[in-house]
């Protein structure tokens, strides 16, 4: 599996380049800089980007709009966000978009070698990733105003963020310590107030709830 990596600190990139190869994966690019990462995104069609938002020359978005701008070129690119901020517009916009493999992760919060791995392998895949927090401010950004999303119980709540790590009914009752019988049936009433049509497809599901989210930003 090939990857491009993007992070300005050379011990981090180098750590992490280190880690990726001692778990199989096949380092395409590792770079530093957002104009490399765009080069390196075009020229070497990786299964999968791992991406810092901050890169230079500015230190601001970079790395997102980069990943933003391929993911437009080449509809279904997985990309790992990998960075100490959340940044609400481009995370939306990645995540809603549709299409292909989403992850977003905080530094200070990947514990463990087997939790990035994992992550990366399943965005790779097609699926998702993310860190609660995240998911958190995404949903707290929106949750004053917005009808639709104020009609949900506090339980539907916390299934519709656990939805959007990319878990699936069975992780998610195991979680909640609850019956899937009983997820399901939160799930299906999130969907219905929500307008939206209930699908088995963990990542289809975890995208247009995000897409609905973010419609009228």
């Amino acid at each position: 599996m090939r990857v491009v990596l993007a992070e300005d600190l050379f011990l981090l990139r180098d750590g992490l380049v280190r880690m990726l190869q001692a778990f199989g994966f096949e380092i395409a690019a590792a770079v530093e800089s957002g104009p490399e990462l765009a080069r390196a995104l075009a020229e070497s069609e990786p299964d999968v980007a791992v991406v810092d938002v901050r890169l230079p020359p500015t230190h601001t978005d970079e790395g997102l709009q980069c990943a933003l701008a391929a993911r437009k070129a080449r509809p279904g690119l997985p990309v790992l966000v990998l960075s100490q901020h959340v940044e609400r517009l481009y995370a939306r916009e990645l995540l809603a978009d549709g299409t292909g493999g989403v992850g977003y992760l905080l530094k200070d919060r990947v514990f463990d070698a087997e939790q990035f791995i994992d992550a990366v392998r399943r965005v790779a895949a097609g699926g998702t990733a993310m860190d609660p927090q995240v998911i958190q401010q995404l949903l707290s950004r929106r949750a004053v105003d917005d009808r639709p999303l104020a009609g949900l119980t506090p339980r539907e709540l916390e299934v519709l963020e656990l939805m959007a790590q990319g878990r699936s009914n069975a992780g998610i009752a195991a979680q909640l310590v609850v019956t899937e019988r009983a997820i399901a049936k939160h799930t299906s009433n999130i969907f219905a107030k929500l307008g939206l049509e209930v699908s088995d497809d963990d990542n289809r599901r975890v995208l247009a709830v995000l897409a609905y989210l973010d419609r009228d930003r």
